[in-house]
């Protein structure tokens, strides 16, 4: 238990934390949920827009929780796993009602923080875990050698990522929002979009905050790609 609040320490010693303040006024935090000094693979977290400090446990739909209800469904498929979860609210989060959340450029202020956080982390396979607005952000940080799991997203940008999968709710509301990018509005490409370079797994019937939700097709999938087992991930469905 030392070892691992070290850890959460170093990871989160230059990050400034006000659980007080709104979304999209500069909340920073980062915790770390297993062991990472023995861990062979490692999952982080990015969330998206309202996310504070103050939320940050509230529940599945938020970065501890989900990291949480991730590690717990890693037990469940691969019991013995050795895989640790980085939940990481390194950037300011954007309010969803707002002008900032319809631009990349609080995203794109935190490229270089996620760089350095996975920088620090133990030398093993990244899998970063991106949902809504985070996955813009990682898309656009390029962290090199991570795998992108991008779900919810309203979309990466012009530029190819790598290795990328994308997964998307049948209810989640952001299949309304255009796809395209106008001078600083909007985040371009949809990873759902044939052609986009993205393998598509199944999400399932829920909406916008329900992929880390328990018992869920999408978690069970998530847990699966953190772990490594991309074989054993249920693709999408063609949907009529």
């Amino acid at each position: 238990m030392l070892r691992l609040l070290c850890v959460t320490v170093l990871l989160a010693q230059a990050l400034a934390v006000d659980p007080s303040r709104p979304p999209g006024s500069g909340d920073r935090l980062v915790r770390v949920y297993g062991d990472l000094a023995v861990a062979d693979r490692i999952a982080v977290i990015v969330p998206g827009a309202d996310t504070t400090a103050a939320t940050f446990e509230a529940s599945f739909r938020r970065p501890g929780g989900a990291a949480r209800a991730l590690l717990a469904e890693a037990d469940r498929v691969q019991p013995g796993h050795r895989l640790a979860v980085v939940a990481w609210l390194g950037y300011d989060s954007p309010a969803t009602v707002s002008v900032r959340a319809i631009t990349d450029a609080a995203a794109r202020k935190g490229y270089a923080a996620l760089r350095a956080t996975v920088e620090r982390l133990p030398r093993v396979p990244v899998t970063l875990l991106c949902h809504s607005y985070g996955s813009a952000l990682c898309a656009g940080a390029r962290v090199p050698g991570a795998t992108v799991v991008a779900f919810g997203s309203p979309g990466l940008g012009d530029v190819p990522v790598p290795d990328l999968w994308a997964g998307r709710g049948e209810a989640d509301w952001i299949r309304f929002v255009p796809h395209v990018k106008l001078g600083v509005l909007g985040f371009g490409a949809d990873p759902m979009a044939p052609g986009s370079g993205a393998r598509l797994f199944e999400a399932g019937p829920g909406g916008h905050s329900d992929y880390f939700r328990p018992g869920t097709v999408s978690l069970r999938n998530l847990a699966l790609l953190a772990l490594g087992r991309t074989g054993e991930v249920v693709l999408e469905r063609a949907r009529s």
